[in-house]
């Protein structure tokens, strides 16, 4: 066993993501700059401060730290993400945006604790598993708590709401519950609920039964809720093979509604074109893979578990965030990871990949 080095692949891979994301924000944001956005050095701030110089911090000690901390802190780390997930309901803490509860207001700084629950969740859920190991395929130990801690998320996103961010969290535990050994008939139980319960919702929020209606038919209202679709795959075509260069985007300019959060691919696209693009792209497929394989080669199941967690969350989000932008999915508010701004986005990412790192440091060397 190993525990001397990092995976020196996933780390030149993430590396790559954080320098080639931050890159394609800084280009993007100097749409919100032309446009005299009142809000562009809040978001500068946002992203530079709180994401990526306190990710980067958070990043380095987690990669440093015994990763067993988080599974003997488990408990108080939930804890903490649960009471930061109802101060935002507090008058004078919780912050509105968009129609949206969903930022904690602290003065200088906001941030949305929905991320910090995503983590909390994925390392308590880890450390549960661990501890009933094979009783996890019982419904007592296994399906029940996976049925309340997505329950517990569902009450607290749906009343922001959030609705992607659950479903990061849903898609997240469901990955980890079967590699855990939950089995697969309480899974499609699980999963034929959540498809009941979706339709159920996007029969009582408008905003879900537009998104699926301008999915189905993005033409049907191409200046309203089918004009950011229209714009990002203008953006896209407009980039051909190469691009049209660093920080020469058009579209961000004046156009896309989102140039450096649900759009920012479309951005990178243009600028950097479909080279650009699939080189994107294919980071996020190098980084699941190898983060999959770190998992595989792991000597206990909290570790394997919680690599599979972050990993997972971090792609299926990338490849959501992408999949809406070339309308091959329905629009979401998800985030970009690494790219788009969102300063809490890019913090819990950046700590949840240190904790994988630190993880590889033992993995088991197979010949």
């Amino acid at each position: 066993m190993s525990r001397a080095k990092v995976d020196k692949t996933f780390l030149v891979t993430t590396i790559i993501l954080i320098v080639f994301g931050f890159l394609i924000f800084s280009s993007a944001a100097l749409g919100l700059l032309a446009r005299g956005s009142a809000n562009y050095s809040s978001v500068a701030f946002s992203q530079t401060v709180l994401g990526l110089f306190l990710g980067t911090v958070a990043f380095l000690i987690a990669l440093r730290s015994d990763y067993k901390i988080w599974k003997r802190n488990a408990f108080y780390i939930l804890l903490a993400a649960l009471i930061l997930n109802l101060l935002i309901f507090i008058p004078g803490l919780g912050k509105a945006h968009g129609g949206a509860l969903r930022w904690l207001d602290l003065g200088p700084i906001s941030f949305q604790p929905a991320e910090f629950l995503k983590l909390a969740m994925i390392i308590y859920f880890a450390a549960w598993s661990a501890g009933v190991k094979n009783k996890i395929q019982e419904f007592k130990y296994g399906l029940l708590p996976f049925l309340v801690l997505i329950g517990i998320s569902s009450v607290l996103l749906l009343l922001q709401p959030d609705t992607d961010n659950l479903a990061m969290i849903i898609v997240a535990l469901g990955a980890m519950f079967i590699s855990a050994g939950g089995k697969w008939k309480h899974m499609l139980i699980v999963v034929l609920a959540g498809l009941l319960c979706f339709a159920v919702l996007v029969s009582m929020k408008p905003y879900l039964k537009q998104r699926i209606v301008t999915f189905m038919n993005p033409q049907t209202d191409s200046q309203g809720a089918g004009y950011q679709i229209q714009q990002s795959l203008i953006a896209i075509g407009s980039g051909g093979l190469t691009g049209r260069g660093f920080g020469q985007s058009v579209q961000k300019f004046s156009f896309l509604p989102e140039p450096v959060g649900d759009s920012i691919f479309a951005v990178a696209a243009e600028e950097f074109g479909f080279i650009g693009a699939i080189f994107l792209i294919l980071l996020f497929v190098i980084f699941a893979m190898r983060g999959l394989k770190i998992a595989s080669r792991v000597p206990d199941i909290f570790s394997r578990l919680v690599v599979v967690g972050v990993v997972i969350m971090i792609t299926i989000q990338a490849f959501v965030n992408i999949g809406a932008m070339l309308g091959v999915v329905p629009l979401s508010g998800i985030t970009l990871p690494f790219v788009s701004h969102g300063g809490t986005s890019l913090f819990f990412t950046l700590l949840g990949t240190g904790i994988v790192l630190s993880i590889s440091r033992t993995q088991i060397k197979k010949r």
